[in-house]
């Protein structure tokens, strides 16, 4: 089982094994990510988290047969390898927090390769899970509330994450993504060149015909296409943040 960025160690929950797990949620879990430059975003998260990071579009995995290959949206929290201007200590200084790094330490992880056997997995690096404090995870064999509450936010996560699958893959029919780069000059004079990311092609996108606009409308895309447009001008802010 490969462990997403964040995760030490994913492991699947088993209710004999981990009957008398139990997580202490007074640790925060900012330390996960503050050496992640960007995090997953889902697109129903694009209205909030545009007020406040760059949304860009990345490749992802290897192409398929048809030399197609997927593309992902991804919060852009830092201008350098390893380094989130968001996190301060173990405080968050974002108002928005992504669902990817509110889900953790869980996540739904599919079993044997097999799409349809989702399980729920917990991070076994993390120290907050013990045995003495905490949240139990079950009692007499069964999933606690607080486990079953996870569960469904995890549930959700997976619905929209297909979701957002489905509208990256049609961008990348009508060919809408093209490679960017972001460059910057600091006030002492030091450059940022930031790159491998896509954003809108905004002369293909000025060109698709009124039906396919009118079409694109109706399903949600174009106000997602606008968010990620809005959201670019975040890259300043960052540059800002760096600089200070």
């Amino acid at each position: 089982m490969s462990n997403p960025p964040m995760y030490g160690e994913l492991q699947p929950l088993d209710r004999e094994a981990h009957k008398n797990l139990k997580l202490d949620t007074a640790q925060p879990v900012v330390s996960r990510v503050a050496d992640q430059n960007s995090v997953f975003l889902a697109a129903v998260e694009f209205a909030d988290a545009c007020k406040e990071f760059p949304v860009v579009f990345v490749r992802a995995g290897e192409p398929d047969a048809a030399g197609k290959q997927a593309v992902a949206p991804l919060a852009v929290l830092g201008l350098k390898p390893g380094s989130n201007l968001f996190v301060e200590g173990d405080k968050w200084t974002a108002n928005y927090v992504p669902a990817y790094v509110r889900r953790y330490p869980f996540a739904m992880a599919r079993l044997d390769g097999n799409a349809n056997n989702l399980a729920v997995c917990f991070d076994n690096k993390w120290t907050a899970f013990n045995e003495t404090t905490g949240e139990a995870l079950f009692k007499d064999g069964e999933p606690t509330e607080f486990l079953l509450n996870a569960r469904n936010f995890l549930e959700n996560f997976e619905q929209e994450a297909e979701r957002t699958r489905l509208i990256c893959a049609l961008l990348s029919d009508l060919d809408l993504l093209q490679d960017m780069r972001f460059e910057a000059t600091l006030p002492n004079g030091d450059k940022l060149d930031v790159e491998g990311f896509l954003a809108l092609d905004e002369k293909k996108y000025s060109e698709l015909p009124d039906a396919k606009v009118l079409e694109l409308h109706r399903n949600g895309l174009i106000a997602l296409i606008e968010m990620h447009r809005l959201s670019l001008g975040n890259m300043n802010r960052l540059a800002g943040r760096y600089a200070a």
